[in-house]
């Protein structure tokens, strides 16, 4: 951003053409206030230059221009010198070195973090790599900048290892003989590979007992089950002459990526450091009580209360863990279970918290099966790295501040959908009492002609006073008195926890019958390796439901009058069973629906007019579905069916937004058991799967931990897929993922320090109206008529009637500000 400022003040002094007070095209003023050349220059230093103005055609600059300024840019030792610069404010504040410091200086501070040889010597090697020419004479690159812009390009656009060997060997040969290129892919990758973070291999046992890790390192069989370590070796006539023996492969190998550097490299750079400072310095507490970031919820501010000494450095870092598993293969047939590990600080702003730059993948949990509730052996590594960040914390140098503080860490909560929610609490989320928020005063009923729970009784959630409590005859028979159930907090949890699994220790050995009843009532599974955090039981919300996956009949017989007491052979159709009228009528709503673009999928695609059905949906489309398109689809269906529809529609719109007010939230909480009431009466039991009672929580966890949209799995969903883009040996899933994570934390890094280059940061939106095909400058109009637009389909030229007049110049003399002071 800062060279953009300067190569604009340079092409704007350079050309005559330009007046004296232009357009500002700073980010404060985007070109709608002019002013002079001196004040235009200190907005800039100030504010930076807006991100897509790129053709600088506001200021009179036609496209043949454009290339005249880009060669003046070019030919300039000014920019060449900076260029230069942001590579050496790179390597300097990779490897934490303040630029002021002098060479033996710097040698000190290179040696204080890690391996202090390796990486002193790495560092003076990109040193060396930084001041040698690409060939001689070469003034735009150096080694090392080539070979980064190089490997960013790969990751941007996921170019494959081959494709990039390929083009290294085409420089290779197009520039001078004497060039400094190396001579292969994997050369140039050890180069990038210098500016990368470490990860660590630590194998497992594969039945996942233990890790062979710390006083298990050297151990050759897990000590609880006594499987081997290894993979057994298949004899072959070589090996059996060779006198080597046969290199040992471990059966199973975790990628582990330590925290405690990644979380010191994101206050290293001065462009990052400043915004994990945002939830203090800029965030502003709303007085109508508005949630916009976790930081306005009252998880958040309890923290702060019973730790206020982690709460005054604002700098100490507020983490989100997020789990799932997914197939590394585009082909879903082949049965595998990877099981990354991501962590979300919730220190940055909302438009950098939920994005992928700002990922930290902790770990791989390798398959062919996924960990279940075994997940706690993986987790050992990152539990022993948040306590040390607790407990002790880590010196840190603070780049924006240019000063060092000492980081200290805390983990707010999981994300998960409902399966990997019992993983990772350790809950019995299957059974009798399968909702963790309900505890042990879950209301449920065995349906043994289904063969599985319902979960209904939701009247225990309407007020004391509410009418349908005593209304028996429309429900189950039955009055409801109860009050809904007690939430417990962090330590009654781990009292409950503590105290079935001494019952457990003490109870005698008794019969199979009587132990898989006892495994039916169970609560907890084990106790959670997360409680060994010292905090995790003072958290208000420790495991969130995920609202994404949350949001994806009773029939009476007819008798014959004349026999009363005969078997029904006729069933009606239940009040809820479309007609095949309904069902077309519903596909051709959802093929004519048109949304903007990058809203939704194409829906249409997924409505078959011939069959009468949908398929192939994604979870964003019944997200869409359910919030935007049901209400208007089902609005001709009978009211005692679409009212409860169309109210559960609107509770997940609000609940979804992305600011949520509390009074309304308490308002949504009362609605939504009025909604699930309301849908007893019409579904039957076999309807209340644990998904439609657990929307009954949503409000209240929304009023503790803040917007939904920093706890959900939409955005750790996306984050598998280019998770899965990694994969490039098949054979090792998990291998191939860590390379490619690795490569592309690194370039992800260094492209905050490439402005002259189209990075993650600086990427022109992908409907970009202003295609700089007109050459007027947006000086000759007022600022009404300045956003452009691309032009689409033929032209057709008209002329527009009175009506279309009037319309315009009513728009104009009630939206333009220049218009106001003739009016008035």
């Amino acid at each position: 951003m800062e060279s953009k400022s300067r190569e604009w003040m340079q092409c704007k002094k350079s050309d005559p053409s330009v007046k004296d007070v232009v357009s500002c095209p700073c980010v404060k003023c985007n070109n709608e206030r002019r002013k002079c050349r001196d004040e235009i220059e200190l907005d800039l230093l100030k504010f930076g230059i807006f991100k897509s103005y790129t053709r600088w055609l506001r200021h009179g600059e036609s496209i043949s221009d454009q290339a005249t300024h880009n060669n003046i840019i070019n030919e300039s030792n000014e920019f060449q010198e900076h260029e230069h610069d942001e590579m050496l404010d790179m390597l300097h504040e990779a490897f934490g070195v303040p630029l002021e410091n002098d060479v033996e200086g710097e040698r000190d501070k290179v040696s204080e973090g890690g391996d202090p040889k390796d990486a002193a010597e790495a560092f003076y090697k990109l040193m060396g790599d930084l001041e040698l020419e690409l060939y001689p004479g070469c003034k735009q690159f150096s080694k090392l900048s080539f070979l980064v812009k190089l490997f960013h390009i790969k990751c941007l656009t996921g170019i494959p290892d081959k494709s990039l060997e390929m083009v290294l060997s085409l420089f290779k040969e197009a520039l001078p003989k004497d060039n400094t290129l190396p001579e292969s892919y994997y050369e140039a990758e050890k180069i990038i590979k210098n500016l990368s973070l470490e990860s660590i291999k630590i194998d497992a046992c594969p039945n996942n007992c233990m890790l062979f890790w710390k006083e298990h390192a050297d151990a050759e069989e897990c000590v609880k089950c006594h499987a081997s370590r290894w993979k057994k070796s298949k004899p072959s006539s070589e090996s059996s002459t060779s006198q080597s023996k046969p290199k040992k492969i471990p059966s199973k190998t975790m990628r582990y990526f330590p925290l405690i550097p990644r979380l010191q490299r994101i206050f290293m750079p001065t462009k990052t450091a400043a915004s994990m400072r945002w939830h203090s310095d800029e965030r502003v507490d709303d007085p109508d009580g508005v949630m916009r970031h976790p930081a306005d919820s009252k998880a958040w501010k309890s923290f702060d209360e019973q730790y206020p000494t982690f709460a005054s450095e604002p700098r100490n870092v507020r983490l989100g863990l997020a789990s799932d598993g997914f197939s590394p293969f585009r082909n879903g047939h082949i049965p595998h279970s990877t099981w990354p590990v991501v962590l979300i600080p919730y220190n940055l702003p909302p438009c950098l918290c939920m994005k992928q730059p700002s990922f930290i993948l902790s770990m791989l949990i390798p398959g062919p099966k996924g960990p279940k509730d075994k997940i706690d052996v993986y987790l050992q590594p990152l539990i022993e790295d948040l306590k040390l960040l607790w407990e002790v914390g880590v010196e840190t140098y603070d780049a924006s501040k240019k000063e060092n503080f000492r980081m200290f860490a805390s983990l707010l909560w999981t994300i998960s959908d409902y399966p990997a929610y019992g993983d990772l609490s350790c809950w019995s989320t299957g059974g009798a009492v399968g909702c963790p928020s309900c505890n042990s005063d879950t209301c449920s009923r065995w349906l043994s002609n289904g063969g599985k729970h319902c979960y209904m009784g939701h009247r225990r959630f309407l007020r004391m006073d509410h009418m349908w409590r005593y209304d028996g005859s429309t429900f189950d028979g039955k009055q409801e008195l109860r009050p809904k159930p007690k939430q417990l907090s962090g330590e009654e949890l781990l009292q409950q926890v503590n105290d079935e699994q001494a019952a457990s220790k003490h109870t005698s050995k008794k019969r199979r019958r009587t132990k898989k009843k006892e495994k039916a009532t169970k609560l907890w599974r084990k106790k959670s390796i997360f409680f060994e955090l010292p905090y995790w039981s003072s958290l208000l919300i420790r495991h969130n439901l995920d609202v994404m996956h949350i949001e994806k009949n009773s029939l009476h017989p007819i008798r014959d009058p004349n026999n009363p007491t005969e078997i029904p052979k006729e069933f009606p159709p239940a009040p809820f069973t479309l007609s095949l009228e309904q069902k077309r009528n519903l596909c051709n709503f959802l093929t004519s629906v048109k949304f903007s673009d990058g809203y939704a999928s194409n829906i249409s695609r997924n409505s078959s007019l011939k069959e009468r059905k949908l398929s192939g949906l994604e979870s964003h489309d019944y997200h869409v579905i359910l919030e935007h398109l049901l209400p208007l689809a089902i609005r001709d269906w009978p009211v005692s069916l679409s009212a409860p529809l169309i109210k559960l529609s609107e509770f997940f719109r609000e609940l979804c937004s992305k600011a949520l007010k509390i009074d309304e939230l308490e308002k949504l909480e009362e609605q939504i058991g009025v909604t699930l009431c309301e849908l007893e009466r019409i579904f039957p039991p076999s309807f209340f799967v644990i998904m439609m009672h657990l929307p009954v929580h949503l409000a209240s966890k929304a009023l503790i931990a803040g917007p939904v949209q920093y706890r959900w799995m939409y955005p750790i969903e996306r984050y598998l897929s280019k998770l899965i883009g990694y994969v490039r040996n098949k054979g090792h899933p998990e291998g191939s993922m860590a390379e490619g994570y690795l490569l592309e934390e690194c370039l992800t890094f260094c492209s905050r320090y490439m402005d002259d280059i189209e990075t993650k940061f600086n990427k022109q939106d992908r409907i970009y109206d202003d295609d700089g095909d007109d050459d007027i400058s947006s000086t000759d109009c007022i600022p009404i008529f300045g956003i452009r637009g691309r032009a689409f389909g033929k032209e057709n030229p008209r002329l527009f009637s009175t009506k279309e007049w009037e319309e315009i110049h009513y728009y104009v003399l009630n939206n333009c500000k220049e218009v106001q002071p003739f009016i008035e």
